[in-house]
């Protein structure tokens, strides 16, 4: 409406001026008329300098118009009230304009905002690649995936593992992919899909990296726990009786030995019989604590989480495992940094696993001769570059190859004479309860590193 008024205005202006100029000429020609015709010429310049004037008035107010929408400057008000008829309404009409420019950008820099916060919580780790190699980290998912390291480029990539950023490289939109991922000696697994964008004419690459490693665990401890089940409850189910028989053979000869002392042969008969059916009674009794052992694979209760010093846990499982450690010429050091260090963990699992890798690391520094020469254990604990708990129990001792490294959590498999292939599958399944992992490496300078990550 304010643009219409003015261009009424100014039309009004300028013909009044034709209409000046248009008696001007008139009042030339005609002899006589002098005076009139300067007074149509004054006339005329005055209507022109108004023209001019109220044109100025608004090319100035446009100029401010304009170089406010330019820069989004939209605070600026137009108060024309004071220059003229038809200004009021003009100056309304871009405020107007000025104040929906100014709720649109709030509600696209609303919804901007929305979008980035839904982005940046989404619990799926999220990057760019860029066709220049440039990688964009979109949210905290990935931030605590990559943790400390903050990768700008492809080839930052690689300190997760060559196949990592091999897979990463070479992935297409719509794939999906597995890729070993490593971070701080912890090896995992990632599973890596991947779409395409065009932005501003750049195809863009959107890579989607869950970190699946644990669920992977807990789907193969709980496929071994049944297994477990299985097989324990029908080993129980055949030797229970064979067991019980075996117990009431060697009573039924013992009291037949009884019975016929006047006979020498056929007590020392029976005696045979009697050894051969205690042996099968023992071995039924070992078998059925053999499998019992394995039950604890299957029961083993929820963790009830307190919050618990490390260097005060570590210290209290180094009296209980290595308290000959000295006699027996094994050092121990033990190394907490921060000494402050806790963890929210089930004080009685924890202590156990501790425990056992306390005394794996001891047997596997004893030899034949006894303790190797300057034979040590190390009982460390640290936060990773992820910021998470991690509990390392090193010892320099021979180490465990590779073929047998990757055996060593797998329930029942064992290289102890005496073992059972419980202990490590045990203290797996304590750190997945706990919601963490535990792994198996090669110490440095030899020996073998166990690390539980929390």
């Amino acid at each position: 409406m304010g643009f219409k008024r003015f261009s009424l205005y100014l039309v009004l202006r300028l013909g009044i001026i034709a209409l000046l100029l248009a008696a001007f000429v008139a009042l030339l020609i005609t002899p006589g008329y002098q005076v009139a015709t300067l007074v149509a010429l004054a006339a005329a310049a005055f209507a022109t300098m108004e023209t001019h004037r109220f044109i100025s008035r608004t090319n100035a107010e446009l100029n401010r118009f304009l170089d406010a929408a330019r820069y989004g400057d939209y605070g600026q008000r137009f108060n024309l009230t004071g220059l003229g008829a038809g200004f009021g309404e003009l100056g309304e009409t871009f405020t107007a304009i000025l104040d929906r420019f100014r709720a649109e950008r709030t509600g696209q820099e609303e919804e901007l905002r929305h979008h980035k916060a839904l982005i940046e919580h989404v619990p799926v780790p999220l990057i760019s690649v860029h066709g220049d190699g440039l990688i964009t980290v979109w949210n905290n998912a990935a931030r605590r995936l990559f943790g400390s390291h903050h990768p700008r480029r492809i080839s930052d990539l690689e300190i997760f593992g060559e196949e990592f950023k091999r897979q990463v490289t070479i992935i297409e939109p719509g794939e999906r992919k597995l890729a070993p991922f490593n971070a701080d000696g912890a090896e995992g697994q990632v599973a890596i899909a991947a779409t395409q964008i065009m932005i501003g004419g750049k195809l863009e690459r959107i890579v989607s990296l869950q970190d699946i490693g644990s669920e992977l665990d807990q789907a193969q401890l709980e496929a071994w726990q049944s297994l477990v089940r299985v097989l324990t409850h029908e080993i129980m189910n055949s030797i229970t009786p064979v067991a019980s028989l075996a117990k009431t053979a060697a009573d039924l000869v013992e009291d037949a030995a009884g019975k016929v002392t006047d006979h020498p042969e056929a007590v020392a008969e029976l005696e045979d019989v009697l050894d051969a059916v205690n042996t099968v009674a023992r071995r039924s009794d070992g078998l059925m604590q053999f499998v019992q052992s394995y039950r604890r694979l299957t029961r083993l209760p929820p963790p009830e989480k307190t919050r618990l010093s490390v260097k005060t846990l570590l210290e209290e499982a180094a009296r209980l495992a290595a308290h000959d450690w000295e006699a027996r010429k094994i050092g121990l050091l033990i190394d907490v940094e921060p000494a402050s260090l806790e963890v929210m963990a089930d004080h009685d699992m924890l202590m156990q696993v501790l425990i056992n890798l306390l005394q794996n690391a001891a047997q596997a520094l004893v030899g034949d001769d006894g303790p190797k020469e300057g034979a040590e254990v190390t009982l460390s604990a640290r936060l990773n570059r992820r910021g998470r708990v991690v509990v390392e129990v090193a010892d320099n001792g021979p180490g465990i190859p590779d073929a047998i490294a990757r055996q060593v959590f797998v329930p029942f498999y064992t290289t102890k004479r005496d073992g059972s292939g419980v202990g490590l599958a045990l203290t797996r399944q304590v750190m997945i309860a706990h919601g963490g992992g535990v792994s198996l490496a090669t110490r440095e300078g030899g020996g073998a590193l166990f690390t539980l990550t929390f």
